[in-house]
């Protein structure tokens, strides 16, 4: 029987954690501070591909 691989299911479910969490962040931002009709906010910054090249 295979064994489980627990150290990377925990990190996956971190990184969802993660992601959801700035999701939210950025969608409350965006209530607090809405933008004008037909711009685009592209001053977001990907958390992932930072916190992956760190590794």
């Amino acid at each position: 029987m295979a064994k489980n691989y627990y150290s990377f299911d925990k990190r996956k479910k971190e990184l969802a954690k993660k992601k959801k969490k700035e999701e939210k962040r950025l969608r409350k931002l965006e209530r607090k501070n809405p933008l004008p009709d037909g711009e685009v906010n592209d001053d977001t910054e990907d958390v992932t591909t930072t916190e992956e090249s760190s590794l």
